[in-house]
């Protein structure tokens, strides 16, 4: 970057800063983002006389409120609930909805932020918004978490809607969580609309929903790979997390012929170098959707496997990398580990995995880096078909859905390749998922004015 670019730069992020303080995960999201753009922004001086990006980096609307419930011992429990609205220029709010302890505003931002770009990317229309609150569900009954989820959709309803906003699902936000949401409004508003995604298959859901992320992320990957003449067959993949996004990542990728080896989560990490074929896959399903288990307990079920306690699996060999956990679970140590070991392709599942140190290792190193606005974006996608198979009143096939999430993967993948192909000829997706997701909302703001 140039000096006079630098300089517009800090003097942006200067103002997000002092605008947004202690803010962190929402201050590296804006950096990333603006590193591309500005450059862009100054050949196409209509964004930059609109304050275009500023714009976008500032919520339209921010919903923050109390959620008090009874727990099962009738004592009084008090969490905070969020909703950020951050962009509506092509389409209603859409994004999810986060069940955890670090939940707050500045990851919350972070990722509606994050949700704009990547919602533009699909080709649908849908804007961007993010929310949940500091409530953790881990440990608790069901009845707990259904008096939380109701207490929670009673503010939250006055403020969502089929075309004002739709949330979906997010950490700590499944199938369980959304059924008791998604009554609570049914509930309050008395009608049954498509208000919320990741709905049941038989009240408004849409197959291939629960894979859509993972599914996607493969999908994305395996673009990358055919930029190089390479594809699945016979590589060694590692995956993080252990969630719905790492499950269907871990079978998509078996599916095309790679041998996944790892799984994590908050506890560490197992190794298995035999692979985690799909007999594996359905007891690590089983252990963690149903027995809400540990992955630990896979080592006591199939003991060719290791636990690594505390740690992160970025150490082991692979040629694939599939971070599908949470943000900043890869630093510049552990890029610079992976490629080292060999690693070529990181395609990302969760929302900002890689620290901005991780990414310039990635680049310098020119090897496949697939963000996850771009990679990550089938879960969003197939969202938005739910959304239209709610407006149409009908269902579609496993198989026409499947084939629509990947079609909207190989379409995300030739937008980043036409914003992103550098002079040599090397493709910089951080670069492509930016500016391609940032022109579609910027043109729809212009056209609407200022608003």
């Amino acid at each position: 970057m140039s000096y006079a670019y630098q300089q517009q730069l800090d003097e942006f992020m200067a103002k997000i800063i002092a605008k947004n303080p202690g803010e962190t995960e929402f201050h590296q999201a804006v950096l990333e983002v603006a590193e591309s753009l500005i450059p862009f922004i100054e050949e196409n001086p209509q964004y930059k006389a609109n304050k275009i990006l500023e714009r976008i980096a500032e919520p339209e609307r921010v919903i923050m409120f109390r959620v008090p419930w009874l727990d099962d011992k009738g004592d009084v429990q008090i969490n905070r609930g969020f909703r950020i609205e951050m962009n509506s220029a092509i389409g209603p709010y859409k994004g999810g909805l986060r069940f955890h302890p670090t939940v707050n505003l500045g990851i919350l931002k972070f990722l509606a932020f994050e949700q704009v770009l990547k919602n533009s990317l699909t080709t649908l229309p849908m804007g961007g918004g993010k929310g949940g609150s500091d409530f953790d569900p881990k440990g608790k009954s069901d009845n707990e978490v259904m008096k939380f989820t109701q207490s929670f959709m009673s503010e939250l309803f006055r403020h969502i809607g089929p075309n004002t906003d739709v949330p979906a699902g997010d950490i700590g936000v499944g199938g369980r969580e959304i059924g008791f949401m998604f009554g609570q409004y049914k509930r309050l508003k008395n009608e049954f609309t498509g208000v919320l995604t990741g709905k049941g298959i038989d009240w408004g859901g849409s197959l291939i929903r629960p894979e859509a992320t993972g599914y996607g992320q493969v999908y994305f990957a395996e673009e990358m790979l055919k930029t190089r003449g390479l594809d699945f067959k016979g590589k060694i993949c590692t995956v993080s997390g252990s969630g719905n996004v790492a499950q269907y990542a871990t079978q998509k990728a078996t599916e095309l012929g790679g041998k996944v080896v790892t799984l994590s989560d908050s506890e560490g990490y197992i190794h298995d170098p035999k692979g985690i074929d799909a007999e594996k896959l359905a007891y690590v399903m089983n252990l963690k959707n149903v027995k809400r288990g540990r992955i630990s307990e896979y080592c006591d079920k199939y003991p060719e496997a290791q636990f690594f306690s505390g740690k992160r699996p970025w150490e082991v060999k692979c040629d694939i990398a599939l971070p599908s956990a949470t943000q900043n679970e890869i630093n510049g140590e552990d890029a610079k580990m992976l490629v080292s070991n060999g690693c070529f392709c990181v395609s990302e599942g969760a929302n900002m995995p890689s620290t901005p140190e991780a990414i310039e290792v990635y680049l310098e190193k020119k090897i496949l880096y697939g963000p996850g606005k771009a990679a990550n974006a089938g879960g969003v996608a197939t969202s938005g078909l739910e959304m239209t198979q709610n407006s149409m009143r009908l269902n579609w096939s496993r198989e026409e859905v499947d084939a629509k999430l990947h079609g909207i993967m190989i379409a995300i993948h030739k937008n980043c390749v036409k914003y992103g192909t550098e002079s040599d000829g090397f493709i910089n997706y951080v670069k492509g998922a930016n500016i391609g997701g940032f022109v579609k909302v910027a043109d729809a703001m212009l056209a609407q004015g200022l608003v």
